[in-house]
């Protein structure tokens, strides 16, 4: 036959469940504020690529990064375009396609999803 478990010890492991459940974490402002400002990441050198005259190709950015095609097709538009609202621009020249960032900072398809959102 098998012993039953005293219940006092299941009592006590839901007590310090919920004890320790009931205590919320805050995040500190700083350690916000240390994710946007990091430039040795790889999301800031593909920005310091594409702000340059010249541009970035997608293979350019393959070899700087190590990611596979689709992953900095996805960057492109869903980060740099979508989420920063960052106006890219693609042009064909002679080494292939060359995303550049222009100037303005929001394209008006990006201003006006923002309108909209507001």
């Amino acid at each position: 036959m098998t012993k039953s478990k005293p219940k006092s010890k299941t009592s006590r492991r839901s007590a310090a469940r919920t004890t320790s459940k009931s205590k919320r974490r805050s995040r500190s402002a700083r350690s916000s504020q240390n994710t946007s400002m990091r430039r040795d990441t790889k999301h800031a050198r593909i920005l310091a690529m594409l702000r340059t005259p010249a541009g970035a190709t997608i293979a350019a950015i393959m070899t700087a990064t190590e990611w596979q095609q689709n992953s900095v097709r996805g960057f492109l538009a869903g980060v740099v375009r979508k989420k920063l609202g960052l106006n890219l621009v693609s042009e064909q020249s002679d080494k292939g396609r060359v995303y550049r960032i222009k100037d303005s900072k929001a394209t008006s398809g990006a201003a006006d999803r923002m309108k909209q959102a507001a």
